[in-house]
């Protein structure tokens, strides 16, 4: 194929781009600004190319590809050509490539090196990317576990030096043939010329069939030890706002070779959209827009993916900004993520919606009816604010957040100190965890006392951590997950399909653990946990052993120290990029019900922040905050953001992950449990297993430690670090349990604040309207007032059982069961 031709499919709906813009009759947006990516050209040998890209922004915000519509001129032709859009070399030398596009023009350098020269075939850097662009090592083909039809590839390429073993010398003769090598199995079955279960893969003037070719040609040579290998890609444009349906955008994407090279690998390159319904995105790297939404690209060549945001909105769309107040920068950075999506923010929430809200979600409780007379009276402008100030003060935020780590850190007893821990060594851990929130000490110190722990689990509890889980790479991974957000469990056996890691990465994290040494203490139930200063990791392939790396970063010098130090220094401190984000991302869902990224433990390119300027803000100001979270609590809850209203406008309706408006949410199984205490008096009679009567749920130290309520609402076992253990998830069972289980009839019952009321001489009216502020932190309207009327004054009523039955209606109530 030529290159007039791969651009002709690369480029071929850029033309339609002028046929859909403006809208008739409006305003015509001005052009504020061109772009043309790459900025800057190099190209080495004759076979080097590289794809332009012009995208135009407007005052509007919008962005379009105009590359077929832009002009294109070299200051000095002799050394540079034009194919289409792909710039080709000619001749030694530096010039320029002058853009130009609606009276706007730029000069992108053009650098042209040994063009009289071809570049050698490579299998490494030609004919691996072909198997992946093809297909051939996917885990629905070749690159399987088990491989398909005797032939087994490593899983996108993860070991060339194993796969060139297979294909040259495993069967040999079957798959390549020298003498002919346009014959060779290899091309014939991906040609379709043959059976083959995937079928056809590639054209025969394909350049993918050409690359093959010219490999086989050269006697199917394999690379020295010293060959480049990529160091990283990039994909251009890096975002865009596309003006309605059908606008298209071309990509370019640019691999960076150790030799200080770059290729064009747009052709070759693996593209995939998160939400094809808004941005779709064929094989030539081309966006076609749908509806209305956000989507994001991933890019993925080698071992390296990259993603790039598509912004989609309705054809010509009309839009005025609120000019909606900002009370901090959690404001301020979901304002601007909301004005490019030209969505408007909720109203804010009434004053009874955000004291419930805050109460439920900082202390785990309702407010009191003191607490809401007090609140609805107060005049203060600040109020808001003021009542997060307190709550902040109260024990029970505390717990609250003990409860959240504990479930991180698996807090759990196993009866068996040899393969877990004892029930005195999680209430031991527990209680170390607690005292350690509750004097507000950094979470950075936390999690490097947690990781360089040492000594009995008894006398040093936080050695419970490395007795919780004593597989070394189970190990490493729930470390990996819990205080960076990442799940990195698929590079164990093969790189890591869908982010940046390797399996160098995984086995040089692994490292940092595998010197961790256990033994007897003299009470049978505790352990002992010290460095033992011996043991090593070793790569599956090829038995290298691993220095100890960190995730992303360098590799320290750990001679003569204890690794798990080494490592909990740096990874709780502002070297390393994701603690701090990963731990104000868990934060921000607790209180917004999902998080910036989402699932909170699932941080990885192909799943990025819905909002990465905040997340990247948030960070610091947690780094700055010398990582007290119990700022970053406030700023969170004291935002506009925090306190909008559940209920949507016309532009924000179908928004579910830009925080336009609040999210209804479902109260977590512990505090619907405590609450309905709370409001049914009968807090004294909670009784669990080492705890004091008239303790809450929330203060259970041991995973293993239940009720049914507690189960069947979701509570989390512990057995692993998921964030998906606690389960938010409302379902047949939980309602079945709040209509004819115990709980809420039992308590109803024992709790007596019924037959409290009426022993008080309250009227029917003043227990109804106490038992809804309780409840829902609401007074009743007059229709709901109106319903009950002629339940209490029919004849012969039993004004006690009507109104327990509006109590057990009240705690039934979807208004009760979900926060709002």
């Amino acid at each position: 194929m030529t290159h007039t031709r791969f651009i002709q499919n690369l480029f071929a709906a850029a033309v339609v781009v002028a046929a859909t813009t403006g809208l008739a009759g409006a305003a015509q947006p001005t052009l504020t600004d061109v772009a043309v990516y790459p900025n800057k050209v190099s190209l080495t040998t004759s076979r080097d190319f590289q794809s332009v890209v012009v995208q135009a922004t407007y005052s509007d915000g919008i962005t379009r590809d105009v590359t077929s519509e832009s002009s294109f001129q070299f200051a000095d032709p002799s050394l540079a050509k034009l194919d289409g859009h792909v710039v080709q070399p000619v001749k030694d030398g530096t010039t320029t490539l002058k853009v130009g596009f609606g009276g706007k023009s730029l000069d992108v350098p053009v650098d042209v090196h040994d063009a009289a020269k071809d570049r050698p075939i490579s299998f490494r850097l030609d004919v691996m990317p072909v198997f992946t662009k093809a297909g051939c090592n996917s885990g629905s083909c070749h690159g399987s576990a088990r491989g398909k039809d005797g032939f087994h590839l490593s899983l996108f390429g993860y070991d060339p030096a194993g796969d060139y073993y297979k294909i040259t010398r495993q069967l040999n003769g079957r798959r390549i043939n020298l003498a002919l090598p346009h014959e060779s199995l290899l091309v014939e079955k991906a040609l379709g010329k043959v059976n083959h279960t995937g079928g056809e893969l590639f054209k025969a003037d394909s350049p993918l069939c050409n690359t093959m070719l010219r490999w086989l040609d050269a006697g199917v040579p394999d690379d020295s030890s010293d060959v480049a290998h990529v160091t990283g890609i990039e994909v251009l444009p890096h975002k865009m706002v596309m003006d309605g349906k059908d606008t298209r955008q071309q990509l370019t994407v640019l691999a960076h070779y150790s030799d200080g090279t770059d290729r064009d690998v747009t052709r070759l390159a693996a593209f995939s959209s998160n939400n094809d319904g808004s941005a779709a995105v064929d094989e030539y790297g081309v966006i076609t827009a749908g509806q209305r939404g956000e989507a994001f690209v991933m890019v993925r060549f080698d071992a390296y993916t990259v993603t790039t945001q598509s912004i989609v909105l309705p054809k010509g769309l009309q839009y005025t900004w609120s000019n909606t107040p900002e009370n901090n920068y959690v404001d301020t950075l979901i304002n601007d993520k909301l004005k490019k999506l030209r969505v408007i923010p909720s109203e804010l929430c009434s004053d009874e919606v955000f004291l419930r809200r805050a109460c439920i979600d900082i202390i785990g409780k309702l407010p009191t009816e003191e607490q809401y007379a007090a609140f609805m009276a107060d005049q203060a402008p600040k109020k808001r604010e003021n009542l997060v100030d307190e709550l902040l003060t109260r024990k029970e935020f505390v717990e609250i957040w003990v409860m959240k780590f504990a479930e991180l850190l698996q807090i759990r007893s196993d009866g068996n100190a040899n393969r877990g821990i004892s029930y005195k060594a999680s209430v031991l851990y527990y209680n170390w965890l607690q005292e350690k929130i509750g004097n507000n000490v950094p979470m950075d110190k936390i999690v490097q006392e947690l990781l360089g722990s040492s000594g009995g689990t008894f006398s040093n509890p936080a050695t419970n951590f490395y007795q919780v889980e004593r597989d070394t790479k189970q190990l490493t991974e729930n470390v990996a997950q819990v205080f960076m957000g990442m799940r990195i469990q698929c590079a164990q056996c093969h790189n890591h399909p869908f982010d940046r890691w390797t399996m160098d990465d995984y086995y040089g994290f692994v490292a940092f653990f595998t010197q961790i040494g256990r033994k007897n203490a003299e009470d049978p139930r505790e352990q002992i946990v010290y460095n033992k200063a011996s043991g090593e990791s070793q790569h599956p392939v090829g038995n290298r052993t691993m220095a100890p790396k960190f995730l992303g970063g360098e590799t320290p010098d750990v001679k003569g120290k204890d690794r798990r130090e080494v490592l909990a220094k740096w990874l709780a401190s502002p070297d390393n990029p994701y603690f701090a984000k990963n731990l104000a991302n868990i934060v921000w869902a607790h209180f917004f019900g999902r998080g910036i990224v989402d699932q909170v433990d699932d941080v990885r390119v192909s799943n990025p922040p819905s909002n990465p300027e905040l997340l990247d803000e948030l960070g610091k100001r947690f780094t700055g905050y010398n990582y007290d979270f119990k700022k970053l609590v406030r700023d969170i809850c004291t935002s506009r953001t925090y306190q909008l209203s559940t209920r949507t406008n016309e532009t924000n309706e179908l928004d579910n992950t830009s925080f336009s408006h609040a999210y209804i949410r479902r109260i977590r199984a512990e505090v619907l449990y405590d609450v309905i205490s709370q409001v049914t008096d009968t807090m004294e009679q909670n009784k669990f297993k080492g705890l004091p009567k008239g303790a809450r749920a929330v203060q259970i130290a041991d995973g293993r430690t239940s009720t049914y309520f507690l189960t069947t609402f979701g509570r989390a076992t512990r057995d692993t670090v998921c964030s998906c253990e606690v389960k938010m998830e409302p379902n047949l069972s939980q309602a079945l349990h709040l209509l004819n289980g115990d709980t809420v009839n039992r308590k109803v019952d024992s709790g007596k604040v019924v037959p409290t009321l009426l022993k008080a001489e309250k009227t029917p009216g003043q227990i109804i309207e106490e038992l809804y502020v309780r409840c829902l932190s609401r007074k009743p309207t007059g229709d709901e007032l109106a319903r009950f009327e002629p339940y209490l004054n029919a004849e012969n009523a039993n004004k006690q059982q009507v109104l327990e039955d509006v109590f057990w209606a009240l705690l039934n109530s979807k208004e009760f069961l979900f926060n709002h």
